[in-house]
C-alpha cells in the first residue's frame, strides 16, 4: 500500500520524494560533458550530429588505437549496478499484535501455549518477509541485467532480455513506453540518474528531419525505440564510436508512428521532477522546446470535430492491428495526463501564452467528451437501446448516430448492476464496447474519469474479477476477438490469436503497476 501511495504521488503531482544521493558519482555534468569544438544543433543542449535514422553523440565514447574503444556490455553495467544496490534489510515483524490483544500466557490457544503460538506466528511472518525480499531482489537483478549503457552511462532498459529466444526482432531496443514502469521503479528506489539520462538522450532523438518514402512527419515526433550501436569512426583506422539508432516507425512492423511516445515522455519528465526534486531538467531550454514541439503536434488543427486525438491502428501500446484506429481510450487518457503535466512544467513566457491557452481549452473539452460520451453502465446501456437514429439536429440525443443493433450480446451479460467503464473507442456510428484496462486505469489515476466513474470502474473490475483477472495477471482488454471477427479486424494475425498478446493477453509490468495507482485513492473498499 505504501508503494501504491508513492507511485500515485509521483505520477499525479503529490509530495516529492526526499532527496537521496545520486547512484553515480559523475552526475549529470559528466554525462553531458562532450567535445566543446562541435557545434550544438539548434541550441538543443547536447552536442550532436544528426543523420537520417541516428544521432551520433561525440566525446567520451570516442577513442583511438587498437582495441581502445569497447561498447559498455551487460556484464560491465551489471557489475556497476550491483555495487550500488541497497544493502539495508527490513525490520522483522512478529505477528504485529499489541500487548492488550495477546492471549494471557497461562491459557493455551488450540492446545498450544500462547508463547509457542506467538513464536510460530512470528516465524511465519519472518518466512513471508524473507520470501518477499527474495522475490524483490530477484526482480531487481533481472531489471538491472536489462540496463543499457551509452558511453559508460545507463540510459534505459531493453524491451526483453531472453537469451533463449531465437527471434530478437527489435526486443533488444529501448522502447519509450516500455521504460516507463522501469523508470518509475528507479525513481522510487532513489536512482535518478538513469531516468534523467533517458529523458535527455531521447530528447536528442526527437524528430526534426525524419522521412519515410519521401514524406516527413510533423516536428516533435518521439521515437518508438532506439538502440546503442558501435560503428567504425569516420576516417580513423582502428577506432569505433557508439551511436544511438532511433526507430520512428519506418522500420517497425506495420510502419506505424508511435503517438504515445511523446505523451509518455512528458509524463515521465513530470514524475522525475516530483520524485527527485530536481526541477532543473524540466527548466532547460532544450527540454522546454521539445515539450512545446510535442504539444504543438498534438494540438494542431485538423479536420476532426472532436477534442480527442485521431490516430491510426497500432500507434500505442497495442502496436499491431486490433481495430483501435480512431479515438482509442488509451491515447486519450495519456493525452489528458500529458496536458496536465505539461501545464505544470511550461515556463511562463510570452511565447508560451497561446500554447497554454490552447492547452487549457483542450483539457476542458477533452474531459467533458470522455466523461459524457465514452461512459457506459447499465443505465446508459438502456438509453442506447432506446436511441432514435438519423437525427439531424443541433440538440440531437444520439449525436454519433449509434444504432442499438451494434450492441454485442456479451455486453448484456458482462455489465454488472453496480459499476461501469469507459468504452474503448467512439466514432460516428461506432462504439467499441471492449474494456481496455490501461485506458480505464489511467483515466482514474489522471482524474480524467470523475470520482463516481472511478469508483464504478473499480466496482466492475471487482464484480468481473473472474473474467478480467482470473488466475493470471489482468488482461489488456476484454473480450478477445475470435473467429471471423478476429480474421477481419486483425488480418488473421497469428501473434494476436484470442486471449494472447494484445488480444486479451496479459501485460503485467504495465497493467499491474497502474492497478494499485488507480485503486489506492478510491479508498479501502477497493484495496
Amino acid at each position: 500500500m505504501a508503494t501504491s501511495e508513492t507511485v500515485l504521488q509521483v505520477l499525479s503531482g503529490g509530495l516529492p520524494c526526499p532527496y537521496r544521493l545520486d547512484p553515480f558519482s559523475g552526475g549529470v555534468n559528466s554525462v553531458l560533458s562532450f567535445c566543446s569544438d562541435v557545434k550544438c544543433g539548434r541550441n538543443r543542449g547536447l552536442v550532436s550530429k544528426k543523420f537520417n535514422n541516428r544521432v551520433r553523440l561525440l566525446g567520451k565514447c570516442t577513442s583511438r588505437g587498437v582495441g581502445a574503444v569497447k561498447s559498455c556490455g551487460k556484464v560491465k553495467c551489471a557489475h556497476r549496478w550491483e555495487s550500488m544496490r541497497c544493502k539495508c534489510q527490513k525490520a522483522e515483524s512478529f505477528g504485529g499484535e499489541t500487548a492488550n490483544e495477546r492471549t494471557p500466557a497461562s491459557l493455551p490457544v488450540n492446545g498450544v501455549d500462547s508463547a509457542t503460538n506467538i513464536f510460530e506466528r512470528g516465524s511465519f511472518a519472518l518466512k513471508i518477509n524473507e520470501e518477499t525480499q527474495s522475490i524483490e531482489e530477484e526482480a531487481w537483478d533481472l531489471l538491472r541485467a536489462s540496463v543499457v549503457c551509452y558511453c559508460g552511462n545507463p540510459i534505459g532498459t531493453i524491451a526483453a532480455n531472453d537469451e533463449n529466444s531465437g527471434s530478437i526482432l527489435n526486443y533488444d531496443q529501448i522502447f519509450i513506453r516500455d521504460f516507463i514502469p522501469s523508470g518509475i521503479a528507479f525513481l522510487l528506489k532513489g536512482e535518478y540518474d538513469i531516468v534523467r539520462n533517458f529523458i535527455l538522450y531521447t530528447l536528442q532523438l526527437q524528430s526534426w528531419e525524419k522521412t519515410m518514402d519521401c514524406y516527413s512527419p510533423g516536428q516533435g515526433l518521439m521515437p518508438a525505440s532506439f538502440k546503442v550501436r558501435t560503428v567504425p569512426l569516420d576516417s580513423v583506422d582502428s577506432a569505433t564510436e557508439e551511436i544511438l539508432d532511433a526507430d520512428f516507425g519506418e522500420a517497425a512492423i506495420g510502419r506505424v508512428a508511435p503517438v504515445d511516445s511523446g505523451l509518455w515522455w512528458i509524463i515521465l519528465l513530470r514524475a522525475y521532477g516530483k520524485c527527485s526534486g530536481d526541477l532543473s531538467v524540466q527548466e532547460r531550454v532544450d527540454v522546454q522546446t521539445g515539450m512545446k514541439m510535442i504539444l504543438r503536434l498534438c494540438l494542431a488543427d485538423g479536420f476532426d470535430m472532436f477534442p480527442t486525438l485521431l490516430v491510426t491502428d497500432g500507434s500505442c501500446m497495442i502496436d499491431r492491428r486490433m481495430g483501435i484506429h480512431g479515438h482509442p481510450l488509451e491515447i486519450q487518457a495519456l493525452f489528458y495526463s500529458a496536458l496536465l503535466c505539461a501545464r505544470e512544467m511550461l515556463a511562463p513566457e510570452d511565447g508560451s501564452a497561446d500554447l497554454i491557452r490552447a492547452l487549457n481549452n483542450r483539457l476542458v473539452a477533452l474531459s467533458f467528451h470522455i466523461r459524457e460520451y465514452y461512459w457506459i453502465d447499465l443505465k446508459k446501456l438502456n438509453e442506447i437501446y432506446r436511441y432514435t437514429t438519423e437525427e439531424y439536429s443541433y440538440d440531437a440525443v444520439n449525436k454519433f448516430n449509434i444504432y442499438p443493433d451494434q450492441i454485442p450480446p456479451w455486453l448484456v451479460e458482462f455489465m454488472p448492476s453496480k459499476g461501469g467503464y469507459l468504452i474503448g473507442n467512439l466514432q460516428p456510428a461506432h462504439m467499441d464496447f471492449r474494456f481496455f484496462t490501461l485506458g480505464n486505469l489511467w483515466s482514474i489515476a489522471s482524474s480524467l474519469a470523475t470520482l463516481d466513474q472511478s469508483h464504478a470502474i473499480l466496482d466492475l473490475i471487482e464484480a468481473k474479477w473472474a473474467e478480467l483477472v482470473a488466475e493470471m495477471p489482468i488482461k489488456i482488454c476484454y473480450p478477445a476477438l475470435e473467429g471471423q471477427e478476429w480474421r477481419i479486424i486483425t488480418g488473421s494475425d497469428p501473434k494476436n490469436t484470442p486471449w494472447s498478446y494484445h488480444n486479451g493477453g496479459s501485460w503485467p509490468t504495465l497493467l499491474w503497476q497502474n492497478f494499485p495507482e488507480a485503486a489506492f485513492p478510491m479508498g479501502s473498499e477497493h484495496d
